[in-house]
């Protein structure tokens, strides 16, 4: 650990969100001669105080820890590049157009690669009425089943979260020039060739 890193990010951190050494001491129940020794690099903050310190600057305790937080680069706002994250405890579906760090449940998580559709994982697709109408014979079972499907274009996504309760069936609006993405909770994403 570089004291010094840590404490020039401690410093900038409590600076962007205008608290005071005293004000930032008060709230982790620490002197504010112990904010300034670390502000200063000539110590770090115990591991205890990490976890609060995180939750007072909305910062990931491994960056703290790092002593700098890096920027993800410009993404430009391209739907197309987006990237799909599952939880693997909750089964949380997040998305992403840049490269962040997820995590949930207390896990990180990484990006899913896409996979083209096979005979296992494959849907039907009809336009119905200015609607997408798609249907699928996959299992949808608790332990497995296909959890979401997503139709994605360049400035927007329409995701639909799916249930084991569900059939092979549902509708969602047509996007321009859109692409579907599927996951199955076995297998991962996957998307339509």
């Amino acid at each position: 650990m570089d004291c010094g890193k840590i404490g020039k990010l401690l410093l900038s951190l409590r600076k962007e969100k205008q608290l005071t050494q005293k004000q930032l001491a008060d709230a982790l129940h620490v002197s504010d001669k112990a904010v300034s020794k670390w502000e200063r690099g000539l110590g770090c903050p115990d591991i205890t105080l990490l976890n609060n310190i995180a939750k007072v600057y909305q910062v990931n305790i491994e960056k703290i820890l790092d002593g700098e937080l890096e920027p993800n680069s410009d993404d430009g706002g391209n739907m197309k590049k987006i990237k799909f994250y599952t939880c693997s405890t909750c089964g949380n579906i997040i998305t992403s157009t840049g490269d962040p760090e997820i995590s949930c449940c207390g896990r990180k998580i990484q990006p899913m690669q896409p996979k083209k559709s096979d005979d296992e994982h494959k849907m039907s697709i009809s336009d119905s009425e200015g609607d997408l109408y798609i249907t699928f014979n996959h299992q949808m079972s608790k332990e497995h089943f296909i959890n979401f499907i997503a139709s994605v274009s360049y400035d927007r996504v329409m995701l639909v979260r799916l249930y084991p309760e569900q059939g092979g069936e549902l509708r969602i609006p047509k996007l321009p020039y859109g692409k579907i993405y599927f996951g199955c909770t076995n297998h991962g994403l996957w998307v339509l060739n």
